[in-house]
């Protein structure tokens, strides 16, 4: 399919017409807007210059890719623009003031001159909407948070998450098993943290002047500093000033070129030297933060205009970071040259545990890549039948050697229970979960004896221990929290293995045929004919023949859902028809 990716700023109509299967770009270009050029004028020169309405000359457009910098607390993917979708990016206009209304002006241009094809926004902000709450919550009261829709967002989303698949890509792993750091680095600048292919946190708050320096934006300031500077010239002032005079032209006094920068502070200018010295602390001290939360990093990626090209920044970014594991190669960060058509390239020693990475993002071919898959196929409700739901209490999987240590040499792990998955059992052992705050006692170990420990508790639990848990699938506990567990014969400390479940389906290869899904599919489970309807997304799906059909979650994800509960081993609501689950095709991706 052919995209055409429209980017419709205040005074700027960028555009491109890609070729998603191919990965070719087929046409480019600007259109400058003002007072007697619209936006309306703009899509129609673009149609004209790649032929006509767009279907005839060298290009039959597809569909039509939209960016859209800020989608809410409502769009946490891509989606196809309706009437709805418009006033919903229109609610969000008091939360990028100076990005939304030309986007939506672009959005109205272009359904009017191509009525007739899908088109689909694709939101800067889509890739961090489901970032933890500890990460995107402001600690100011809950009713003004509310009434303002204050939270953290993030940008850059297309990006962070463009480049992120291409450091896995390179390293030839699966970026669901990765802890990523990726630095998108230009006139507007942000870092993020990306753990087993999720936005966890993100340097740009709920507009795009929080975090690092950037061309014109001051980044992290004492919001003190924002109240005196207002109290003295006024609020609109202190918005330009914030906004547009100040991180490195605001710094140097030379405008916002990064080169001319470098130029003039290898001449001594004491200006030019201070802002890049304060621009690579500024990224380091994030870096160094979000490997404290990932509980460690996989790779680091250095991307957009100046993580791509700047080698002095790169080095000074990357020095010191030893403690982490990266050696940084100072003939391969001065040869790393990237582009689309070789757009990874190494700059770290090949030693270094930590691999960094310079890699070309492309925003635009994961925005046409995002608008072919949504116009390829509708989401729609598939009436496959319902799906019995289970609520997973706390439990514990553990090791043979575990299992030993903490219930003796001679001891077996004995039935209580069999639970519904085939050959799955609560046993009679328990053990106790001890944590920094508080301990869990008695709680269920599951049969048979794994390969590896792996104890599953709520978010209320995690609380209750004092611990921070991430949410994985299981079996991928590397990194995940330490834990202590008692038992009848002694107490064993696990440095690894504490998680929250991350939901899922079981299901067989016939199951899984009949829903239209594979094994490693995200998609979303609404809950309907109960105390509260409920839409849970992020739902893996897992196919093994050996399954039974049944989609597992938390006790928490029970509660907010208004399900029951049992205290251990598995609930399945296969006999009450007002909670049943209907698979809601709108796919997110294969997990891995």
């Amino acid at each position: 399919m052919k995209v055409l990716v429209i980017n419709c700023g205040s005074s700027t109509v960028k555009f491109k017409v890609l070729d998603v299967a191919g990965r070719r770009e087929l046409a480019d270009g600007t259109i400058e807007c003002g007072e007697t050029v619209s936006h309306g004028d703009a899509i129609a020169a673009i149609l004209d210059s790649i032929g006509g309405n767009g279907h005839a000359g060298g290009h039959d457009i597809g569909a039509v890719g939209h960016r859209v910098v800020h989608g809410g607390p409502d769009f946490s993917d891509a989606v196809r623009i309706t009437d709805d979708v418009v006033a919903a990016i229109e609610a969000c206009v008091p939360l990028a003031p100076l990005h939304n209304p030309a986007n939506l002006a672009g959005i109205e241009a272009a359904r009017a001159a191509l009525p007739d094809i899908p088109h689909v926004a694709v939101f800067d902000t889509a890739f961090h909407n489901q970032m933890p709450r500890r990460s995107r919550t402001y600690a100011i009261p809950v009713d003004v948070a509310d009434r303002l829709n204050a939270r953290r967002y993030g940008f850059h989303g297309s990006s962070h998450a463009f480049v992120a698949q291409a450091a896995a890509d390179h390293l030839q792993r699966p970026l669901n098993e990765l802890r990523i750091i990726t630095c998108h680095l230009g006139n507007g600048a942000s870092v993020c943290a990306v753990e087993l292919g999720r936005s966890v946190d993100t340097s740009m708050g709920m507009t795009p002047l929080e975090g690092l320096v950037m061309g014109t934006r001051s980044g992290d300031v004492d919001a003190g500093l924002v109240l005196q500077i207002a109290r003295e010239i006024g609020i609109d002032e202190t918005d330009h000033l914030l906004n547009r005079s100040s991180g490195l032209a605001g710094l140097t006094g030379l405008g916002k070129d990064l080169r001319e920068i470098e130029a003039q502070a290898s001449q001594g200018h004491d200006g030019a030297r201070l802002s890049i010295a304060v621009f690579a602390h500024r990224v380091r001290k994030y870096i160094g933060a979000y490997a404290a939360v990932m509980g460690g990093v996989d790779a680091i990626v250095m991307t957009g205009g100046i993580g791509e090209n700047s080698v002095t920044l790169r080095r000074r970014i990357l020095q010191r970071l030893e403690f982490l594991g990266v050696r940084l190669d100072e003939d391969r960060n001065a040869a790393a040259r990237v582009d689309d058509a070789n757009p990874v390239a190494a700059i770290t020693a090949p030693n270094s545990r930590v691999p960094a990475l310079a890699v070309a993002t492309n925003e635009e071919l994961m925005i046409a890549q995002q608008t072919a898959k949504l116009a390829a196929g509708a989401a729609k409700v598939v009436d496959a039948g319902p799906i019995p739901i289970a609520v997973s209490a706390r439990h514990v999987h553990l090791n043979r050697e575990t299992f030993a240590l903490l219930f003796g040499e001679d001891a077996k792990l004995t039935r209580h229970k069999d639970l519904s998955q085939p050959g799955q059992f609560a046993s009679q052992q328990r053990v106790n979960l001890v944590g920094p705050r508080d301990r869990i006692d008695r709680v269920r170990i599951l049969g048979p004896l794994r390969g590896r420990n792996q104890i599953e508790i709520s978010r209320t639990d995690e609380f209750r221990l004092g611990v921070d848990a991430p949410i994985r699938r299981s079996g991928r506990v590397k990194g995940s929290a330490p834990i202590k567990l008692e038992g009848p014969n002694g107490t064993v400390s696990l440095e690894e293995g504490l998680v929250c479940a991350w939901r899922h389906i079981h299901m067989t290869t016939a199951d899984a045929a009949r829903y239209g899904v594979s094994d490693g599919d995200e998609v979303e489970i609404k809950i309907t004919g109960g105390p509260r309807d409920l839409t849970f997304g992020d739902v893996l799906v897992r196919v093994k023949d050996s399954y039974l059909l049944e989609m597992h979650i938390d006790t928490d994800e029970a509660n907010a859902a208004e399900l029951g509960r049992v205290s251990e081993g598995t609930l399945v609501y296969t006999d009450i028809p007002s909670h049943e689950a209907h698979l809601q095709l709108k796919r997110v991706g294969p997990s891995g």
